[in-house]
């Protein structure tokens, strides 16, 4: 999360941060089971199928800009990669292809063949591969796909885990409608759009989309022809399945608290992945509750709570920070130290 929430609070009791590590990490995650927390949070995207034109050595184009000297509209796709299995949490890493006709309907790689007369066998157009960041996030720059008979306007994703191996293939339809950016375009001879709607194929009548009765694999467009369009879309995958920890850590980050060892005042920063409750504790080293730090609520992003010496003697402390949030309960201790 980039959105900052700044929690400077002159609270109270806690001292001591030892350069140590975490001393007690438990999890009573909420339903019963991890399985069920993992679960129906999300809806793994159609699958569709990767031809008659997938590329035939995809690893070969990573890259961000697929435009290759093909003109048209200006068109900016920004695509979310989502993991079911991790409570539908960003899927970092994820290798994602992508390929689409150019604004007259043909394919790089083929041609001369029936199926697409121009020959396009030497040239690699309107094709490329990324690896998703932290947010699950790939973006591509490129132009307005056109159209051939028989389908709608589309995008062909293919979806690997970091490994290499294939999650899901699917495909990505636009909006139609008269104002629709796919009328728009197609309307666009100065950008050489020759093809007009005449003879078009809509979503409901492609044989791709035509199931496609939730709209999972419907876009969100917006723009203009003059300054460019930006679709903006998500597809769920079936991803690695999280582990305890790694649930936890999704939750959240507790960093050590800073200056360490402390004399008046220390910051411990706290850095969630969604909005929770969050209790703060001190204990002695015997075990002891010597302070209640902090009770309340916390945004998402970086928390710096800063934390007053007050009466704590001299010594090793424990803080103890508990979680809870829409995906259970989560516990973690850190060492300090007051001087």
């Amino acid at each position: 999360m980039e959105r900052k929430a700044f929690l400077k609070n002159s609270l109270g009791f806690l001292g001591m941060a030892v350069a140590a590590p975490s001393i007690l990490k438990e999890i009573n995650a909420k339903p019963e089971s991890e399985s069920e927390i993992l679960t129906d949070n999300c809806t793994v995207s159609p699958s569709e199928t990767a031809g008659p034109f997938p590329t035939i050595t995809p690893a070969n184009w990573e890259r961000v800009d697929i435009t290759d000297g093909r003109t048209g509209v200006a068109f900016t796709i920004n695509i979310n990669i989502m993991n079911k299995n991790a409570n539908c949490t960003a899927l970092q890493d994820a290798i994602v292809d992508i390929w689409h006709c150019d604004k007259d309907g043909n394919y790089s790689e083929y041609g001369g063949t029936g199926m697409q007369a121009t020959n396009y066998t030497s040239v690699h157009f309107l094709r490329g591969r990324q690896s998703a960041n932290a947010n699950g996030v790939i973006g591509f720059t490129s132009i307005f796909p056109g159209w051939y008979t028989g389908r709608a306007t589309h995008i062909h994703v293919h979806v690997y885990n970091a490994a290499g191996t294939s999650l899901l293939i699917t495909q990505i339809s636009f909006p139609e409608g008269t104002n629709s950016a796919v009328a728009m375009v197609n309307a666009a001879t100065d950008y050489g759009y020759t093809k007009g709607m005449n003879g078009y194929t809509y979503n409901d009548d492609d044989n791709v989309f035509s199931d496609d009765n939730n709209g999972a694999e419907l876009a969100t467009v917006s723009g203009s022809v003059a300054n460019g369009y930006i679709l903006e879309h998500t597809i769920y995958v079936n991803g690695p399945t999280l582990d305890t920890a790694d649930l936890t850590r999704a939750q959240y980050r507790l960093e050590q608290n800073y200056p360490n060892p402390f004399t008046d005042a220390t910051t411990l920063p706290l850095n969630l992945e969604y909005d929770s409750e969050v209790h703060i504790t001190v204990f002695d080293l015997t075990g002891r509750q010597v302070a209640t730090a902090y009770n309340g609520s916390m945004s998402a992003g970086v928390n710096n709570v800063t934390l007053s010496r007050n009466s704590l003697t001299s010594g090793y402390y424990l803080y103890k920070v508990s979680i809870t949030n829409q995906n259970g309960s989560f516990e973690e201790s850190k060492k300090m130290l007051v001087k």
